[in-house]
């Protein structure tokens, strides 16, 4: 039987970097060596880009523009989803159909198109299904992200 994947969203990965967010920053710091050492979280190419902004322009700390993009170049040792136009079709789609914002039904078709059954974000609806991906904020207290 396969592990089920999950997609992880920049806020995930700003958490993880950001050690003034107590609880949040220890959950993403746990994802995130989860997600080198099982290789079932995935990224996309569009959560590398919005990290690499908010890691140095828009955190308390931003890292200089080298700091940040060595840890974008570690990043990609994790599967990422690479935009295709057929992703950014769905994502206006799922944009539409849901009321998100274009850059949000992009992170949500990319997880689908990487066969996540779960996007990781505290910036959807958590328990929220959309085209097949189930969201689950990871931060909520009794919540437990799947491995």
């Amino acid at each position: 039987m396969s592990e089920s994947r999950s997609f992880l969203d920049t806020n995930v990965l700003v958490y993880a970097l950001d050690r003034s967010a107590g609880h949040r920053h220890e959950v993403a710091r746990t994802l995130l060596e989860t997600a080198f050492s099982s290789r079932q979280h995935w990224i996309s190419v569009q959560v590398l880009r919005e990290f690499y902004v908010v890691a140095t322009r828009k955190v308390a700390t931003p890292l200089s523009q080298n700091e940040a993009e060595d840890i974008v170049r570690d990043l990609c040792h994790l599967p990422v989803v690479e935009e295709t136009a057929d992703i950014v079709l769905a994502g206006l789609a799922i944009h539409r159909r849901y009321g998100l914002s274009p850059w949000d039904g992009l992170i949500v078709a990319a997880a689908a198109a990487a066969g996540c059954s779960t996007l990781l974000s505290e910036d959807l609806s958590h328990g929220q299904v959309m085209s097949g991906v189930q969201i689950t904020n990871p931060f909520l207290a009794g919540k437990v992200p799947p491995d």
